[in-house]
């Protein structure tokens, strides 16, 4: 199921709850009629029932889309403050306008389906409906993780094997390996080399990719090893760069696995012409708890204008399902001869 989808379904449950509840509520003065028998029912009771109920009708709507969304960002001490003074805001408001001018007969007020209660009373139940709200967003939102974390294992589980799939299919193992064969008879070394680049790519998408997160340094030797096989298949005039923080610094940052690479393969698959000149230049940056990749390739309109393809479709689908609103993706097209994609992403460092 679409996520969206999923995520709205999940909140209209939830406000749902809150409809059928404060229904109920609005209810209760008919309800108090039918438990009494009364033949009529008594309009002025129901409006001063409606009266007293409001208030913490209002305390719920403000509480709900105003102040809760602190307490789901964890921001405890404005939360409590806040809601304290809501209550005490919206009590001390009735108390000064008296809302008791809608009772001018003291038995008809005894009789409503409320009574009227202490200052403290009102506080109390003021902060407890605030609490039980509360308890259902985060009820909902614990669902809502669930659901996403769901979702997240299937996409890396479809994620992985795509890639996994790309990188071990008989064409690319082919134009690897017979460009390998090629430099034996001229450059062993290099040849030797490749093969150990080739290996190392082939243990990390094995192996370390089916973890949840990975360290930066993985991410970069893996990056590394790409770019030097995609280097001998083509001309030495091509301006390839990747620059990275420091290795020591690499390895204290948490990311999730084969994130990045994608927009590496896209710049090669782009940014590459055999007769025109072409450059693709990767740099990492990390900021505090943030990464930033950015990666600038040249244009040629031979190729498709539609730069981003699956690929870049599929990194945005992951960083939904990761990152939720945390991150940026920015793509400039505003240079006809070059490309640029900057990814920023929230890091544990």
């Amino acid at each position: 199921m679409n996520l969206k989808k999923i995520f709205r379904n999940i909140g209209l449950g939830e406000n749902m709850v809150y409809a059928l509840v404060w229904a109920a509520i609005y209810l209760i003065p008919f309800m108090n009629a039918h438990l009494m028998s009364e033949d009529v029912i008594d309009l002025n009771k129901v409006v001063i029932s409606w009266v007293k109920i409001t208030p913490y009708f209002v305390i719920f709507i403000i509480h709900n889309y105003l102040i809760s969304p602190l307490l789901l960002r964890n921001r405890y001490g404005w939360y409590i403050v806040l809601l304290l003074f809501l209550v005490a805001l919206v009590f001390g408001t009735i108390d000064v306008l008296d809302f008791r001018y809608w009772q001018s007969n003291e038995h008809l007020r005894d009789k409503a389906s409320l009574t009227e209660l202490a200052w403290y009373w009102n506080v109390l139940f003021g902060v407890l409906m605030a609490g039980a709200n509360s308890m259902i967003k985060l009820y909902y939102r614990a669902i809502s993780t669930e659901q996403r974390m769901a979702v997240l294992e299937r996409e890396n589980i479809e994620s992985q094997m795509q890639y996994l799939k790309y990188q071990i299919n008989p064409h690319f193992l082919m134009n690897t390996l017979n460009n390998i064969h090629s430099m034996i008879d001229f450059d062993k070394e290099m040849a030797r080399k490749s093969v150990m680049d080739l290996s190392r790519m082939m243990r990390h998408v094995l192996y370390d990719s089916g973890e949840q997160t990975t360290t930066l340094d993985k991410e970069v030797e893996f990056i590394s090893n790409y770019i030097e096989l995609m280097r001998i298949r083509y001309i030495d005039d091509i301006d390839i760069s990747f620059a990275f923080p420091d290795m020591n610094v690499c390895r204290k940052v948490e990311l999730p696995p084969l994130l990045l690479i994608v927009l590496v393969e896209n710049a090669f698959k782009h940014g590459i012409s055999y007769n025109q000149e072409s450059h693709i230049n990767i740099s990492l940056y990390v900021d505090g708890n943030e990464l930033t990749c950015i990666v600038a390739n040249s244009r040629h309109y031979s190729h498709s204008s539609e730069h981003s393809g699956i690929g870049l479709s599929n990194i945005t689908r992951r960083l939904d399902l990761l990152f939720n609103n945390r991150y940026m993706l920015d793509i400039d097209d505003s240079d006809s001869k070059q490309y640029v994609v900057k990814l920023v992403i929230p890091i544990n460092p």
